[in-house]
């Protein structure tokens, strides 16, 4: 006897010891045996698009802790009350069904949960005898390899659900376009019953009679035991309406099938995709392309992108995705094409990093050659002297081409470089040309260093999934530099504005661009705190005369800036909060340079001390004119003949432009018949603080806020002394009051003063550090 019970006991042991083995050897996880499909998401967590599987079913493999408990309590309830207690095989169940048979009593069902996975996962036929054997064997085998949970994670993934619908997850988002968690009572019911009978209780819209009551006697075992308040239970027996599997949606079919093509292996992809927005993207482009077919416009690309974090909002690549006559599942923001002019602004945002141009700065508009090259301007024309901003935002070709070949440390080539702009050939390949849209960038690239110019000159990849990690911030202009041109752009008139003369909707700062021979019609800009760019063009790279920035991009734009800013009003973009280090000053409006006493029409512009070029005008002069004889009068010219008179002193290469431009100046008055006793002499100002040859010395901790004194005494005539550090103008103050300035560093520095006749004086001023 204690032999047998030894060798019961070691046999138990065995067993236990082999089942033990059997669960934590090394096996393949359910998921693997059912290849899923892949759901992509908007940012409000709807469903854009759900792929195939690769086995030709919408399957998405869902696990169990995200299926509302109510459903896994009613699926058990139904198939399966036991389950937690049987090894797979439910052997009264099988035993009542294998008596039934015998004598003919009719079926019994006594399929478990693991019965019918073993089925589907080895694809078994159970009709026969063997074949019910090899499915009570096959369950009993995952029984002890995988845990329960485990095993009711894959049934609920693999239940049928008509056609090629499989599973939870993908049945809910097609009936119900919802994540299982947010499932109601009832229709976690139905998604219990369905599978019993998928041919005639598969929903179309309505629900169908026999799935009506067959959850409705679902829901009556499962309200026995359970307490339902009233409320509850009417709306569980109301009818449900479905959605039908060939009615999926299809959202933003470019954008998705580059998340896709990249994350074939996923389940999910929760994008950044706006649906409001993205559908509000779609229905522009599509009927600003059929209002304007006559024109030959048949398609267009735009690009939407949240300036906050840089999350893109909707993708539109093409006007008509399934039109195969304009190449239509091309992804147009991914395209290299030529940007024509919507480059300028960083030629400009550059210029003024590199201290050559503030945007008053008087820029030459004039046929000018550069070696072999010689650029034109768009309409042929040339203008003569131009303010900086008024080159910008009249998008003049030769200033911005004049600017790109001073730039240095960085050129304009290493920017484009450093701002991650792609497959660009050697920088002796573009020459000066690049200025114009000499290379070729993507939509996509584009919309990135808009952004950066929104960010206050920091660059960022964008992000088209809410998962995408930030990446780093390269700065790759200065905060100072971006707000001054972003200033500029959003004083450019919309198209309409420019024949009517009246301002419409909200400030946008944007630019346009034409590609050379008509190919690209582009405008860019910043819409609040958005970033929009959008194309006009034909993908096969065919010119039309009406691909023209302003004319064809410029008013879908403004379509979309106006339709955006009614539907998601947002708030300025940080780029167009003004940085510390900008300061307001008045200049000369003719010259760009600070007024002296005699400049007759002043504005105001931005510049930034220390580094923005500015000086004292010296263009206006006062002369007193012998009304006799219409020269200079003399110092002893009768009063009665003596009249003063305000001319225009340019150079000579400026009077020329002036002069090319149909818009000649009225020369100065010739000297008069003065003896050389009668010269007149202008007495200069003299700085009397900082002394002269004084060391000032400053503590390290103070150094930047503790103020030295500036002081100059001047002229009676003289109003406005200019002062300046090392050639960066500091600011203004009136002839023998101060000025406090702080110096940010210790050494050696260059202090000057300037009156308003273009009088100067300096002297060397050195500051010391104390610890």
């Amino acid at each position: 006897m204690t032999r047998r019970v030894r060798f019961a006991g070691l046999l138990l042991l065995t067993c236990v010891a082999l089942l033990i083995g059997l669960r934590i050897a090394p096996h393949r996880a359910l998921a693997v045996y059912a290849p899923s499909s892949t759901a992509v998401y908007s940012s409000e967590g709807r469903l854009m698009r759900l792929t195939l599987a690769s086995d030709e079913q919408y399957r998405l493999w869902t696990p169990l802790p995200a299926m509302p408990q109510q459903l896994v309590d009613a699926l058990l309830l139904h198939e399966d009350q036991y389950y937690d207690w049987h090894p797979g095989v439910n052997p009264v169940a099988l035993s009542r069904a294998t008596f039934n048979a015998l004598i003919g009593g009719g079926h019994a069902g006594a399929s478990t949960v693991t019965m019918q996975l073993a089925r589907r996962l080895y694809h078994l036929q159970t009709r026969s005898v063997a074949g019910k054997f090899k499915q009570i064997a096959a369950s009993i085998w995952l029984s002890a390899r995988y845990s329960k949970r485990d095993i009711l994670e894959a049934h609920l993934n693999l239940l049928p659900y008509g056609g090629n619908v499989q599973g939870i997850g993908a049945a809910s988002l097609i009936y119900f376009d919802k994540q299982p968690s947010q499932l109601t009572l009832a229709e976690s019911l139905a998604l219990v019953v369905i599978p019993q009978s998928p041919k005639s209780r598969t929903p179309r819209g309505a629900e169908p009679d026999a799935l009506l009551a067959a959850r409705l006697r679902l829901l009556d075992r499962w309200s026995r035991n359970r307490a339902i308040d009233g409320g509850t239970l009417r709306m569980a027996r109301a009818p449900l309406t479905f959605s039908d599997s060939a009615a999926l949606p299809f959202i933003a079919p470019h954008l998705t099938d580059m998340l896709l093509a990249g994350g074939a292996d996923r389940t999910s992809i929760h994008t950044t995709t706006s649906i409001p927005l993205q559908r509000l993207l779609e229905r522009s482009v599509t009927r600003y392309v059929a209002a304007n077919r006559s024109r030959g416009i048949l398609n267009a690309s735009a690009m939407l992108v949240d300036l906050r974090n840089l999350e893109v909002k909707a993708v539109v690549g093409s006007a008509r995705y399934a039109d195969a006559s304009i190449a239509g599942q091309v992804n147009g923001t991914l395209a290299k094409r030529s940007p024509g002019s919507t480059l300028k602004p960083f030629i400009y945002a550059l210029a003024m990093d590199q201290g050559f141009i503030q945007p008053r700065t008087m820029l030459k508009d004039a046929p000018v050659a550069f070696g072999p090259y010689s650029p034109e301007n768009f309409d042929g024309t040339f203008v003569g002297p131009i303010a900086a901003q008024d080159a910008l935002i009249g998008s003049r070709n030769i200033p911005a081409v004049a600017l790109a070949a001073r730039l240095s440390q960085p050129s304009f080539y290493q920017f484009l470089k450093s701002a991650g702009v792609s497959r660009m050939a050697g920088e002796r390949h573009y020459g000066l040309a690049l200025a114009l849209g000499g290379g070729e960038l993507t939509m996509e690239e584009l919309a990135t260093l808009y952004a950066a110019l929104g960010e206050g000159g920091t660059l960022r990849r964008l992000r088209y999934t809410r998962d995408a990690p930030a990446g780093p911030a390269i700065p790759i202009l200065s905060p100072e530099s971006s707000f001054m041109v972003l200033d500029i752009l959003s004083h450019n008139p919309r198209p309409g504005e420019l024949e009517e003369g009246s301002s419409t909707g909200r400030a946008v700062a944007w630019k346009t661009g034409t590609s050379w021979g008509f190919r690209d019609a582009w405008s860019a800009g910043i819409v609040g705190s958005y970033v929009l760019v959008v194309w006009v063009g034909n993908f096969d790279g065919s010119g039309n005369p009406s691909f023209v920035g302003l004319k064809a991009a410029a008013p879908l734009f403004f379509m979309l800036a106006d339709a955006i800013d009614s539907t998601a009003p947002s708030p300025p973009a940080p780029g167009f909060a003004i940085p510390l280090n900008v300061r307001r000053v008045e200049v000369c409006a003719a010259s760009g340079d600070l007024p002296n006493a005699d400049c007759p029409q002043r504005v105001a512009t931005w510049y930034v001390p220390g580094r923005s070029p500015i000086r004292v005008s010296s263009i206006h002069r006062r002369v007193r004119i012998d009304t006799r004889t219409g020269r200079q009068a003399c110092p002893d010219t009768p009063a009665a003949f003596a009249q003063e008179e305000v001319f225009e002193y340019w150079p000579s290469d400026i009077l020329a432009l002036y002069a090319k431009a149909g818009m000649p100046r009225r020369p100065p008055p010739a000297a008069g018949n003065c003896s050389s006793t009668q010269a007149m002499s202008t007495a200069k100002p003299s700085i009397t603080s900082p002394l002269a040859g004084a060391t000032y010395e400053i503590h390290a901790r103070q150094m930047g806020t503790e103020p030295l004194t500036l002081v100059a005494n001047a002229d009676g005539a003289v109003q406005t002394l200019y002062w300046f550090v090392d050639s960066g103008f500091i600011g203004t103050s009136t002839p023998s009051a101060p000025l406090a300035w702080a110096p940010s560093r210790a050494g050696a520095f260059n202090l000057s003063v300037v009156d308003d006749r273009g009088v100067s004086d300096s002297r060397a001023l050195q500051v010391g550090l104390v610890p």
